[in-house]
């Protein structure tokens, strides 16, 4: 370490849009700004490009394609990550910060083997698996960890309370300038956007993102806006959610709804970087009907985009939001969703752009999430560098 300039090597599961790979791209780019050499580490399949550009250095782990089979997946990924920063010389870095449970994994199986003194979790969120080996992976990734983050104050004293982990929060950023002035009439065309009005939701179709409720709202929705048009965006998952999206298109099926372009439903799938944004901005209202999230960093990139945003009301939503810049909706009633959406529809959902949202959105920079950052990482370099049995 040279002076308060640090060697950070970040850890990330995939090289495709979804939001801890989003986090770990501008966390490493605002340290980037700060003065920091950081480096990113990916798996990469097939050779596959970071899907957005970025001023640090990035490691693409070579990674098998693996099938539908979750646990090779994940050990394969873990490997992919173990491999290539031995090779880069994982002694090299003052901080090794693993963003995910892959992540965590290669760290702590590197950490065991003598290889680092020990390394950084960022816990966005946990998931409850069926499979065993998936569990037992999951939490070895934050217990391990010899200093762990939280996205949120929600998951700090989840993981206190319910694990007996103690935890930092570390908020999330939004790039505010990313998210206004778009232009992206045309790929919104391309899309068969023609919904008045158009309702988006982001993320793919997932039940964690409670997809199936927000399909019956959005029937209720249509009784009184009958050409309302709902939009699925993304959805580059690592996890199987085929089972849950046949019930989704079946669902969708019964209710007289098409899925497709100019259709009622369009699900566009994995999109380029820019779309994201675009589709923001053309939208009247984004939807985030989660029922488990870390954060929820759409609904502040809906708001920078100008977008009235209908939110779950339940943690970690609350713990930073309310009415005056968000609609409410209970996320187990399509009733409630489908009356959020309406409130959001007339006059915006009277969220106040002009000054709560501003307030909200200067409150959540990826500038003071990496000062934050660079705090925490100095604490957890002082405590792994005391001599070996101290």
């Amino acid at each position: 370490m040279n002076g308060t300039r640090m060697r950070i090597a970040l850890f990330t599961h995939s090289v495709n849009p979804r939001g801890g790979v989003v986090h770990t791209l501008e966390l490493g780019r605002a340290l980037y700004e700060a003065g920091q050499d950081v480096t990113i580490f990916a798996p990469s399949v097939g050779g596959a490009p970071m899907f957005r550009a970025s001023p640090c250095r990035v490691v693409l782990a070579p990674a098998a394609a693996h099938g539908n089979d979750t646990v090779t997946m994940v050990q394969t990924r873990i490997d992919a990550l173990k491999a290539a920063l031995l090779e880069e010389g994982g002694a090299a870095f003052d901080v090794l910060h693993a963003q995910d449970g892959i992540g965590g994994n290669a760290l702590a199986e590197l950490r065991e083997a003598g290889v680092i003194r020990g390394f950084v979790r960022t816990v966005h969120h946990l998931d409850a698996f069926d499979n065993p080996r998936l569990s037992a992976w999951q939490r070895r990734a934050y217990a391990e960890a010899d200093t762990v983050l939280c996205v949120s104050d929600t998951w700090t004293r989840k993981l206190r309370d319910e694990f007996g982990i103690a935890a930092s929060t570390v908020n999330n950023g939004v790039d505010i300038a990313r998210f206004q002035h778009v232009e992206g009439a045309d790929l919104c065309n391309g899309l068969g956007l023609n919904g008045e009005p158009v309702v988006l939701a982001v993320g793919g179709i997932e039940q964690r993102k409670n997809t199936l409720q927000l399909l019956e709202a959005f029937a209720l929705l249509r009784q009184t806006h009958a050409r309302a048009q709902l939009v699925i965006a993304g959805g580059a998952s690592l996890l199987d959610h085929d089972a849950y999206t046949q019930r989704f298109a079946a669902r969708a099926t019964e209710l007289g709804f098409r899925i497709g372009k100019h259709a009622p439903i369009v699900v566009t799938g994995p999109l380029e970087d820019a779309a994201i944004p675009a589709l923001m901005q053309r939208a009247d209202v984004i939807s985030m009907m989660s029922l488990c999230e870390g954060f929820g960093l759409v609904v502040l990139e809906a708001l920078a985009a100008g977008a009235p945003v209908v939110v779950s009301q339940i943690e970690p939503f609350t713990g930073y939001l309310d009415e005056r810049v968000c609609c409410w909706a209970q996320p187990a009633d399509a009733a409630s969703i489908a009356d959020g959406l309406r409130r959001a529809l007339h006059e915006r959902g009277g969220i106040d752009f002009e000054h709560a949202v501003p307030d909200l959105l200067a409150r959540f920079s990826w500038r003071e999430s990496a000062h934050r950052h660079i705090a925490l990482y100095g604490n957890h370099v002082q405590r792994i560098m005391q001599p070996l049995g101290a």
